[in-house]
């Protein structure tokens, strides 16, 4: 059944007289047929949701999710971020965010009721990405007007995405990568790649600190004449507890035997070392 516009009167099919993957939506009762999309638009859409799914803030994230806010009513958003939960079917209810993509044949008409209806129903932004023509993203939301952000801008989404999506990241499959990279960090502990770096330099400092002591220690007793056995040398070189290779090495300076250098330990660094 192909696309067609309708008057405001309700339409003759309910929502649960549609199945999973039928190929329409309904508007008041009214079919909707919603064709299979192409290679621009299925791959500039799996980028887009990749970056979006992946923000730390989002529980739940849905491509063409049937959502039904009345019973005459059921829209599939290219895109849609919405809260989790256990639904089998279709979802009550509209996304907070819905993402739209708009690419050679598109119905205008149909996508402004679609957009219409997703914004009286509820929804807080629709992001409507043109394919067509220079990239650009048109932002709308319920009572303002259009905002278009272009290359190089940045979108937000207050209260459902923690972090701004660079428009080139709904459409761009290498920005969509960087986005997806920085959120999983995020998801993981860190705030970017520099952070791991930085972490695994400082570990690698202290780690270094450490073992730096411990051969300082063995060669102030080579030195002295106070030769260690394998088992005690191995200990030395084994231990990360600072504090003790530090004891170890002013013991090491006054110790007339290689065994008084064990009776700087505590009774912790004792039990963690043997």
């Amino acid at each position: 059944m192909p696309n067609q516009a309708h008057p405001h009167s309700q339409g003759p099919f309910r929502v649960e007289q549609l199945r999973e993957g039928d190929r329409y939506e309904l508007s008041q009762g009214h079919p909707i047929y919603c064709a299979p999309a192409g290679r621009d638009h299925a791959g500039r859409n799996l980028s887009g949701a990749g970056a979006l799914e992946t923000d730390p803030e989002v529980n739940w994230a849905g491509i063409d999710a049937g959502f039904t806010p009345e019973a005459g009513t059921l829209r599939a958003p290219d895109i849609a971020i919405a809260a989790a939960g256990e639904e089998r079917g279709w979802i009550p209810g509209v996304p907070p965010l819905a993402v739209e993509y708009a690419g050679t044949g598109q119905d205008e008409q149909e996508l402004e009721e679609k957009i219409a209806e997703l914004l009286d129903h509820g929804t807080q932004q629709v992001w409507v990405v043109r394919l067509v023509g220079p990239r650009r993203v048109e932002v709308r939301c319920p009572g303002q007007p259009i905002r278009i952000f272009g290359q190089g801008e940045e979108l937000t989404a207050p209260g459902i995405l923690r972090n701004p999506v660079p428009v080139e990241a709904l459409y761009d499959r290498d920005a969509s990568h960087r986005v997806m990279l920085r959120n999983l960090l995020q998801r993981s502990g860190y705030e970017s790649i520099e952070a791991i770096r930085t972490e695994g330099l400082n570990e690698g400092l202290n780690e270094g600190i450490e073992q730096g002591i411990a051969e300082s220690i063995l060669s102030l007793l080579a030195d002295r004449g106070l030769n260690l056995d394998n088992d005690d040398r191995a200990r030395i070189l084994a231990c990360r507890d600072r504090p003790q290779l530090q004891r170890w090495l002013l013991a090491a300076a006054r110790a007339q035997h290689p065994a008084e250098l064990f009776n700087t330990e505590t009774p912790s660094t004792h039990e963690r070392l043997g």
